[in-house]
C-alpha cells in the first residue's frame, strides 16, 4: 500500500512537494487553511492530487504516514501539535526534497543577505558552465525541482522556518551570512532560539563539508566557542586572519581554500558597502572550493547586478534618487540601507513590527534621514522612537499615499529610501507586492 503524505499548506513549497510526492508513490492530499492561488489549484487540479481550502479536516489529516508543513506554519501551532502527540513526523519542504536527489546542495542562511548570496553564487556558478539550478526561499520550490529535473548542483536559499523542519538534510556547503535578532515573534521572543535554528544548517555536516561564515558577527563566532561543528570552518571577515578562509587587506579581498589564493580589489565588485564585500567573499569562497577558474570568478564579481527589492536603484527624478529596499523586513537590513545612502534622506518605513529595537538606528537616523513616512497599520513605535531626532513625521495607509508624500518632501539631491524594517502583512500581500507597488508609483510621479 501506498504511504500517505498529507502536505499543510497549498502554496510554492506544498504544491511543488505534492508534485514530487506524487511522483514518488505516495497518497497526497494537501489541506490549506486558507484560500489557494488560482496557480496553485489548477496544478493540484492538473496533477489530480486531492486538496481542501479553507479548512483543515482532521480525519484526514491524522492518518497521515508523513506530514510536510509549509514553513509559514509555526512549530507549535495545534494542529502540529495534535499530529506530533500522534506521533506522526512533520517536516519541511527541504528535508522531503532532499531524500530524492543525488545533486550536491549549497545552503546559504542568515538574517540578512542570503537572497543576494544565494544569487550571486548562482551567477558564478552559471558563468563557470556548471549544472546549477537556485531554489529554496527563491524561484521555484526545492521539490518541484527534484521532481522535474535533475542538475548538478543545487543553490538553496533557506530561511531559519524552512530549517526548522529537518532531521536529515545536509548541504556539502553550508553558509551563514549573519545572525541578529529577526522572526522574534515566531521564536516565543527568544534570540538563542532563533540562533540555534540558524545553526541547524550544520547539524549534519560531516568532516567532508564546508561551514562559511561571518567571522565578525559576534552572535555567531560566541556560538561556535560553546558548541562543536564537524564541518571545515572558513571564516570571512574584513579582519587578516590567519588560516583558510576570507578577509580584506589593504582593500583587497583574500579568499584562500585548499591550498589556492585568490585577491580581487574591491572597488572592482559590482555591488558596493562593506556588507556586498561579505557577500562578495561568500559567492567567490564557494566557487573557489567548486575549482571555477579565477578569471570566471572576477567576471562574475563585476557583473553581478543585485536582486530585486534590495537597495534597488528605481528612478531618479528632479535629482531625487528613489531606492526599493522593500526586503528590508529587520532592523539590520535597514541598518544596511541607512548606511549606504547620503544625509538628507526622506525614509519611508514600518509594517508589521517583529519585535524591533528601533534605537540601534538612531545615530544613522541622526546622520542621514531629514524625514520620516511612516507605512503601517500601527505606527507609535516608530514615532516615539524617532520623534527626538526628526522633525517631519508623517503617517500615511498606501503606498501611492507614501510615494507621493515623499515626492513633496524630497528636494534636489535627496534620496528617498523605502526600507521598511518591518514584514508587509498589514497592508501588502507581501514585501515583493510592497516593492512593486513603490516602483509602480514612482514612475507615475
Amino acid at each position: 500500500m501506498s504511504k500517505r503524505l498529507v502536505i499543510l499548506g497549498a502554496g510554492e513549497s506544498g504544491v511543488g512537494a505534492a508534485i514530487l510526492g506524487k511522483k514518488e508513490g505516495y497518497e497526497v492530499f494537501v489541506s490549506d487553511r486558507g484560500l489557494i492561488e488560482l496557480k496553485y489549484k489548477q496544478v493540484l487540479i492538473q496533477e489530480e492530487i486531492e486538496w481542501e481550502a479553507e479548512k483543515h479536516t482532521e480525519d484526514k489529516i491524522l492518518n497521515a504516514d508523513l506530514v510536510m508543513k509549509s514553513p509559514g506554519i509555526p512549530e507549535d501551532a495545534p494542529l502540529v501539535l495534535k499530529l506530533k502527540e500522534n506521533g506522526i513526523k512533520v517536516i519541511s519542504e527541504i528535508e522531503f526534497a532532499s531524500k530524492y536527489t543525488h545533486a550536491s546542495l549549497i545552503g546559504i542562511t542568515g538574517s540578512n543577505g542570503k537572497t543576494t548570496v544565494t544569487s550571486w553564487i548562482y551567477h558564478v556558478l552559471k558563468n563557470g558552465d556548471l549544472d546549477a539550478i537556485m531554489a529554496g526561499n527563491i524561484g521555484d520550490s526545492f521539490a518541484k525541482n527534484v521532481a522535474l529535473k535533475n542538475p548538478d548542483y543545487y543553490v538553496l536559499e533557506l530561511s531559519s522556518f524552512q530549517l526548522d523542519g529537518i532531521e536529515t538534510f545536509n548541504p556539502h556547503i553550508a553558509v551563514l551570512t549573519n545572525i541578529t535578532p529577526d522572526h522574534l515573534d515566531r521564536y516565543h521572543h527568544n534570540f538563542e532560539e532563533y540562533i540555534a535554528s540558524k545553526f541547524r544548517i550544520v547539524k549534519n555536516q560531516t568532516n567532508k563539508d564546508y561551514f562559511i561564515y561571518d567571522a565578525d558577527n559576534k552572535t555567531i563566532c560566541n556560538w561556535l566557542k560553546k558548541n562543536k561543528i564537524s564541518s571545515i570552518q572558513l571564516p570571512m571577515s574584513l579582519k587578516e586572519h590567519e588560516g583558510e578562509g576570507a578577509y580584506l587587506k589593504d582593500d583587497k579581498i583574500y579568499i584562500k581554500v585548499n591550498n589556492t589564493e585568490f585577491i580581487m580589489h574591491k572597488d572592482k565588485i559590482a555591488l558596493k558597502g562593506e556588507h556586498n564585500t561579505k557577500n562578495a567573499m561568500a559567492a567567490t569562497t564557494v566557487a573557489q572550493l567548486l575549482k571555477i577558474r579565477k578569471q570566471t570568478i572576477r567576471e562574475s564579481l563585476e557583473s553581478f547586478q543585485g536582486v530585486e527589492h534590495r537597495l534597488e536603484r528605481v528612478l531618479k527624478i528632479n535629482n531625487v534618487q528613489y531606492i526599493n529596499d522593500s526586503k528590508a523586513t529587520n532592523i539590520n537590513a535597514t541598518y544596511y540601507a541607512l548606511d549606504s545612502v547620503q544625509p538628507e534622506t526622506v525614509w519611508i518605513v514600518g509594517g508589521v513590527d517583529k519585535g524591533n529595537v528601533y534605537e540601534e538606528l538612531l545615530p544613522l537616523v541622526n546622520e542621514k534621514v531629514k524625514a520620516i513616512i511612516c507605512l503601517g497599520v500601527d505606527n507609535e513605535k516608530i514615532i516615539n522612537s524617532f520623534s527626538n531626532c526628526v522633525e517631519t513625521i508623517v503617517e500615511t495607509k498606501s503606498m501611492e499615499e507614501a510615494v507621493k508624500m515623499a515626492y513633496h518632501l524630497a528636494e534636489k539631491g535627496n534620496t528617498v529610501l523605502l526600507s521598511p524594517a518591518c514584514a508587509s502583512f498589514d497592508l501588502f500581500k507581501n514585501y515583493e507586492d510592497r516593492g512593486r507597488q513603490f516602483k509602480e508609483y514612482v514612475r507615475q510621479l
